[in-house]
This record gives C-alpha cells, structure tokens and sequence, in this order.
C-alpha cells in the first residue's frame, strides 16, 4: 500500500493513470497525450508498475501498458474506510465538528467583557451507587482523575481539598500524550465553597488563558438526592445528581472555552456513570439567564 501511494502521489504518474485507465496505450503515445519526454515517462511508468498498478507487454517493436484495477479498488476500499471511521455517528469527528460550530457561535458573541456573565447549564445524571459513594467519586483525587476529563483527553494534574476554602488545580494533557512532551491541553485553577458530605457540593473554578490569566469562573453546585428501595434508611440503592454550571467574568478570550463546556463536562458526567456503573438516563439543557 505504501509503495502505491508513493506512486500514486506524483501528479505526472496520476496523469498517466488517468490515460491508462481509459485504455492500454504504448510509451510514445502516454508521452505525447501526458505532453512530456519519453525517457521520463518510461521512467513513470516503471515506478507504476513496481507499485504494482500497470502492467506491461511487448508487442512488435512497442511495449504496451495497461491499467491494473484491482490495486486501486484495494486503495479505494482502504480509504473508504478511512472515511467511514472518521464519519462514524457519534464519533470524535462529529464531537469535533459540533464544538467547531459552537466556537464560531461563541466567537461572534463574545464582543466585551462580560459578554457570557450569567449564563448557565443544567446537568442530570441518574446513577448508580449510594449518596456516599458518588460523594467519593465528586470530591476524592484518585477516583476525581478517572472521570474528570472530557473524551481524548487525561487529568495531568489534580488537587481537590474538599472542604471550604480547599484548593483546586486541574490541569489536562491529551490522552496520547504519555510523556508531557505536548502542549497543556487545559489548566484551571479554582477553590471550595460548600461541601456537605453526601448531599451538596459547590466550587468556583476558573480555566487559564495561555497567557495564564483567568478564562471566566466557573461557579457549579452539585446537589445529591439518594434514590431507590432504600431511600428511607437514607443510604439508597442509587443516586440522583443535578448540577448546575453558571459563569461570571466572562473575557472576550474565553469564547472557545464557553463553546466547550456543554459537551465536555457533559462527556465528563458520561465517565462519572460510567465508572459507577450507571445506567446513563442523561439529560443536557442550557439555562437562558
């Protein structure tokens, strides 16, 4: 496959493909349809059929060439394939493709300071697991960096002091990136507000510009309601969790951020259910201040 499309990435050779493919033709004819030298073609030629796309036979005092399909059907096949990965509904490419629609949405709105000040996004997940467990899960570093993280992406850095006044630094890498040798992907830093065991949790969480300086600040409350046969005794066989994300000074430099929170805290959420073996009753909306 390499040899071929080596071959094939020559415009001179594609030229003499495209003439070959209508019919088999002799050397000094594809020089003169292809408008080059003789020797320079033969030469083409060669390199075409070692890749194994044309063939060739003597006839008289002319070698004929033709075409040899079945190596471009192989191509043809390979990279439709290709295609079919990259198209796949649901895929990364039309995660890619959505948040590239919300960054242009975002960008034209994003005209002064402020400009996204109260907006904000509801969350719901449905999960497995009691109160106290999902708490584990909201606010104990181990288990925060197996969730906390959009797709194709891992935490790099994680501090969370889950008590008032409790530092926060999360910083991403992508998820290939096994040796720190690639651009931070995201670095935010932020604080603890309200955390009540097992039923509330609030932090303020603002993402850093490459400049370093703050994003816009993030204010999310977590709110904890068990669910469930056991709900009476208070531990409950499952978990209700809603959240709610709000933003406050907004930067005119924050609109790729903005564009990126429906889908990337909600591919988060989708880990967290994942990891407590939800099953993912998800629900998104964005909240008009």
């Amino acid at each position: 496959m390499d040899a071929l499309l080596a071959a094939l990435a020559d415009p001179a050779r594609w030229r003499l493909v495209g003439l070959l493919a209508e019919r088999p033709r002799p050397v000094g004819v594809l020089a003169q349809l292809a408008e080059a030298r003789q020797p320079q073609t033969t030469k083409h030629l060669q390199t075409l059929e070692r890749a194994g796309v044309v063939t060739s036979r003597r006839t008289g005092q002319r070698r004929i060439y033709a075409l040899q399909p079945d190596p471009l059907r192989d191509l043809a096949a390979a990279l439709g394939r290709l295609a079919d990965t990259a198209e796949r509904a649901g895929g990364p490419r039309e995660t890619f493709d959505r948040y590239g629609t919300g960054v242009d949405t975002e960008r034209l709105a994003a005209q002064e300071p402020g400009w996204a000040d109260g907006r904000s996004f509801a969350f719901h997940r449905s999960l497995t697991g009691g109160p106290d467990l999902v708490w584990r899960h909201l606010t104990e570093p181990d288990l925060l960096a197996r969730w906390w993280t959009p797709d194709d992406l891992r935490v790099g850095e994680l501090v969370f002091e889950a008590w008032p006044g409790g530092r926060i630094v999360l910083e991403y890498r992508d998820a290939e990136d096994t040796d720190g040798s690639d651009q931070v992907a995201g670095h935010g830093e932020g604080v603890v507000d309200d955390a009540l065991p097992g039923e509330h949790l609030a932090y303020r969480l603002s993402p850093r510009l490459p400049d370093g300086s703050t994003a816009f600040t993030a204010h999310v409350d977590f709110d904890l309601r068990p669910t469930g046969a056991e709900t009476g005794s208070g531990t409950g066989a499952g978990t209700d969790l809603d959240i709610r994300y709000r933003i406050t000074d907004s930067t005119i430099d924050s609109a790729d951020f903005v564009a990126g929170i429906e889908i990337g805290f909600g591919q988060s959420l989708d880990h967290l259910a994942d990891a407590l073996g939800a099953s993912r009753h998800a629900t998104r909306k964005e909240v008009q201040p």
